[in-house]
């Protein structure tokens, strides 16, 4: 058995590739787009495993993008929370989380041991950050920030 992707449904697509993509910093690595279906494929990988999604098309995100109804309605997507969450690795927590909040994403759930983070995508899944090898030492303004929301 070998782990291929898991798909997360978005409402805003230009958000979430700016919430993923600039944001985490993974990389689309191909995308399928079904006119008569009305929809959108959307895979990205981890900057470390791209050529391992080029090749295998695993470990993948994919991210599926309902386009909006002749009338313009679009789907409400609801829950988050039931799913779970997404896990990266990264190489400084703390630079990585500064970056998110400098666009704007709130850091749920603060590095305050220097080793894991929370953090919630435009569309309320749950993304984990946790840091290579040993944890950093404890850092402000992380240290003492305080829980925010849930994740």
């Amino acid at each position: 058995m070998q782990f291929l992707h898991t798909m997360l449904r978005v409402s805003d697509l230009d958000g979430a590739l700016a919430f993923y993509c600039d944001g985490l910093g993974l990389v689309e690595t191909r995308r399928y787009e079904n006119e008569k279906g009305r929809f959108s494929l959307i895979f990205l990988a981890a900057p470390a495993d791209v050529e391992r999604a080029k090749t295998d098309q695993a470990p993948l995100i994919e991210l599926t993008y309902n386009w909006p109804a002749e009338d313009g309605t679009t789907e409400t997507l609801t829950g988050g929370r039931n799913f779970g969450h997404l896990a990266y690795r990264v190489e400084d927590i703390y630079a990585t989380c500064a970056h998110l909040q400098s666009q704007g994403i709130t850091i749920l759930r603060p590095p305050r041991d220097g080793h894991m983070a929370f953090v919630r995508s435009p569309d309320g899944a749950s993304v984990e950050l946790l840091q290579t090898g040993e944890n950093l030492a404890p850092q402000e303004p992380w240290a003492s920030m305080e829980n925010t929301g849930e994740w």
